[in-house]
C-alpha cells in the first residue's frame, strides 16, 4: 500500500492528496495508506489522524451514503462550507463578506428520499450505500426528525405492495403538520388492485397522504405546512426547505433585505416559502413554473385572509423571464432558483435596476456567477449568510442582499 498526506477537503467531502488522489472520510493533515484504484484510495487506513477528527455519531456512517463528513467536528464543517462559498465568489472576482454559518441541528430533517425494493423475505428500505447502488437499511438516523423515521416502515410497506420484483422504487417522505406525506415513483402501474392495496398501507401506516407517480391515491389528513401567516398543502413531491430551522434562517434574511419595500416580486416562488410571509407586510407578485405549486400558494393566501394583495403567475422563468419592463414597478425582487441559477432572469433584474434584490441559492457557483452580473450592473452585495440545512453533507445554501448604489 502507498502512503499519502491529505492536503485539503474537496467539495464532495473527500480528502484530497497530491495527484490528485481522493480519500473518503479523511481530513486535511492526515497521513493515510491505501490501494489506488483510478484516482481513489481503497482499503484505506488512517496512519496519523487529525486532531479535528471526531467519532461519527451514527453507527451507519461508514456504510451509508447519506452523510459525508460526520468524522469532522462542527466548527471544521462550518469553516469548510464557508470556504466553499468564499472560493466560488473569489473565482468571480468578488469581494465578499461571509456572515454567520447557520447549521440545522441533528435530527431536524423533515424530508428525505428513501430507496426501497422487494426481497424474498419482504422488503428493505433505506439510503444508498457509500459509492454504491445497494440499499443500506438504517435502524436510526442522526439527520431525520424522529417522526420522519416512520417513513422507513412505510417505504417497506409500499415496496411490498407496488415495487416490481427486480425494481427499486423512490419514496419521498416529508413530515407535515398532518403527519407523513409519501410520494412514490418507479413502481408498478397504478391499477385498481394496487390502489386498494396502497389505501390499506396508508391506513396501516397512519399516513397523511400517499401519492403514486404524482397521482394522489388517498388523503387521510391534509399534509399542511405553516408558511408565515398561511397554511399550505403542497402538491405531491413539491419542493420544501429541508429543515424548519433552515427555512426560518432563509426567510428571516429575505424579510430583512426587503424590509420597507411596498411591492415585491418573488421569482421561483414554489409553494410560498417567502411570498406568504412577505404578504403579511407588503404586496407580492409570486411567479413559479409549476402550476400545482403556484395554485397551492394562491389557495393558502386566500384561506389565510387579512394579508396584503398577492398575485400569482405560472411562468417558465428560464425560457421566459420577467422582462425589465415587467419588473419596473417593483421595489424589491426575491429570487430562489434551482441549482442551475437564473442567468437570464438576473440579466432582466439588472436591466430593470430594481432597487433591492434578495438572492437565495442552493449552489454557490451559480450564485457567484449571478452575483457578479448584479455587481457589474451597479449593485452592492451585502453580507452573505451560509445556511447549512444539509448537515454533514457537501450541500450548502446561501442568501444575500443586493442594493443599487444609486438607490
Amino acid at each position: 500500500m502507498d502512503t499519502y498526506q491529505i492536503e485539503s477537503l474537496g467539495h464532495h467531502g473527500d480528502g484530497i492528496a497530491r495527484g490528485p488522489v481522493f480519500a473518503p472520510m479523511t481530513l486535511p493533515g492526515e497521513v493515510v495508506s491505501g490501494t489506488l484504484q483510478g484516482d481513489r484510495l481503497a482499503e484505506l487506513r488512517i496512519l496519523e489522524p487529525s486532531p479535528l477528527r471526531v467519532a461519527a455519531p451514527c453507527r451507519h456512517f461508514r456504510s451509508c451514503g447519506g452523510c459525508a463528513v460526520q468524522h469532522a467536528g462542527d466548527d471544521f464543517v462550518a469553516d469548510w462550507k464557508r470556504g466553499i462559498v468564499e472560493e466560488a465568489l473569489r473565482r468571480q472576482g468578488l469581494g465578499f463578506g461571509i456572515g454567520s454559518v447557520l447549521t440545522s441541528p441533528p435530527r431536524s430533517r423533515r424530508r428525505a428520499v428513501l430507496s426501497a425494493r422487494r426481497t424474498k423475505q419482504g422488503a428493505l428500505a433505506g439510503f444508498h450505500g457509500r459509492a454504491s447502488g445497494s440499499i443500506v437499511e438504517i435502524s436510526h438516523c442522526q439527520l431525520l426528525l424522529p417522526g420522519l423515521m416512520a417513513g422507513l416502515p412505510a417505504a417497506r410497506a409500499v415496496a411490498r405492495s407496488g415495487a416490481a420484483r427486480k425494481g427499486e422504487i423512490s419514496v419521498k417522505v416529508s413530515l407535515s403538520d398532518g403527519g407523513l406525506d409519501v410520494e412514490v415513483t418507479g413502481g408498478k402501474p397504478l391499477d385498481e388492485a394496487l390502489r386498494l392495496s396502497l389505501t390499506e398501507v396508508a391506513q396501516a401506516q397512519d399516513l397523511a397522504r400517499l401519492s403514486w407517480e404524482g397521482e394522489v391515491v388517498v388523503t387521510r389528513r391534509p399534509p399542511s405546512h405553516q408558511m408565515g401567516p398561511a397554511r399550505v398543502v403542497p402538491p405531491p413531491g413539491a419542493f420544501l426547505q429541508a429543515t424548519r430551522e433552515g427555512e426560518a434562517a432563509l426567510r428571516d434574511a429575505v424579510l430583512s433585505v426587503t424590509r420597507g419595500a411596498k411591492r415585491v416580486a418573488d421569482l421561483f416562488a414554489g409553494c410560498g416559502t417567502f411570498a406568504l410571509p412577505l404578504s403579511a407586510g407588503t404586496e407580492v407578485h409570486a411567479v413559479e413554473g409549476n402550476a400545482a405549486m403556484i395554485e397551492a400558494l394562491a389557495l393558502a393566501w386566500r384561506k389565510a385572509g387579512g394579508l396584503h394583495r398577492l398575485t400569482t403567475a405560472r411562468r417558465d422563468l428560464f425560457r421566459d423571464p420577467l422582462t425589465a419592463e415587467e419588473l419596473a414597478g417593483f421595489d424589491a425582487v426575491v429570487i430562489d432558483p434551482p441549482r442551475a441559477g437564473a442567468a437570464a432572469q438576473v440579466a432582466q433584474i439588472a436591466a430593470a435596476q430594481v432597487p433591492v434584490v434578495a438572492h437565495v441559492s442552493c449552489n454557490p457557483v451559480t450564485f457567484a456567477r449571478d452575483a457578479r452580473a448584479l455587481v457589474e450592473a451597479g449593485y452592492v452585495m451585502g453580507p452573505v449568510t451560509v445556511v447549512d440545512q444539509f448537515r454533514w453533507s457537501p450541500h450548502v445554501e446561501v442568501v444575500a442582499g443586493f442594493t443599487l448604489t444609486s438607490a
